[in-house]
C-alpha cells in the first residue's frame, strides 16, 4: 500500500504537506520498535509520545466483553422490589463488608456447585461474584484496612 499525502486526498486542503497515517501493520512495526527501545516514540505523522514503560494497560487488563455483561448484570439488579430504579452507584455510597463477604461466598458457591453438577458456567452467579469481589475492594481502598 502506498502512503498518500493529505494534499492527494484531499487537493484544497491547507494540511498539503502532512502525509497520512501508514497502514496497520507499519504503525504496529513502529510502536513494537519504539516499545522495545523503549525511546519516546515518534509516530510517521510526527505525533510523539513518551514510552508505554511503567504505565498502566487498562485496554490489555480489561475485557470490553466482560466489562458489557458486568454492566448488563448491574443495571438489570438495579430495580428494587419497590419498582424503583437505584442509582448506577449506590453501591459506592458504602456497604458492610460483612455482606459482601457473605453474598460473594454464596455466588462462589453457586458457581461452584452449577460447575460441579451441571459442568455450567453461571454468568449471573460470576458476575455476582465480580460485583462483590468489587465492593470490598472497592471498601478497603476507600477506608482502608477493612475489620
Amino acid at each position: 500500500m502506498t502512503e498518500r499525502t493529505m494534499a492527494e486526498i484531499y487537493p484544497n486542503s491547507v494540511y498539503q504537506d502532512i502525509p497520512t497515517a501508514p497502514p496497520p501493520e507499519e504503525r504496529a512495526r513502529i510502536t513494537r520498535l519504539a516499545v522495545a527501545t523503549q525511546a519516546p516514540r515518534i509516530f510517521p505523522t510526527g505525533a510523539s509520545r513518551d514510552t508505554d514503560e511503567g504505565k498502566l494497560d487498562f485496554e490489555g487488563f480489561l475485557s470490553p466483553l466482560v466489562l458489557e455483561r458486568f454492566a448488563q448484570y448491574m443495571h438489570k439488579n438495579r430495580q428494587m422490589t419497590d419498582g424503583s430504579l437505584r442509582a448506577s452507584d449506590n453501591w459506592q455510597k458504602g456497604m458492610p463488608v460483612e455482606q459482601y463477604m457473605k453474598s460473594l461466598l454464596r455466588h462462589v458457591m453457586a458457581v461452584w456447585l452449577k460447575y460441579r453438577r451441571d459442568g455450567v458456567i453461571d454468568e449471573e452467579d460470576l458476575c455476582g461474584v465480580l460485583f462483590n469481589t468489587q465492593g470490598l475492594l472497592f471498601e478497603s481502598l476507600a477506608v482502608g484496612d477493612v475489620e
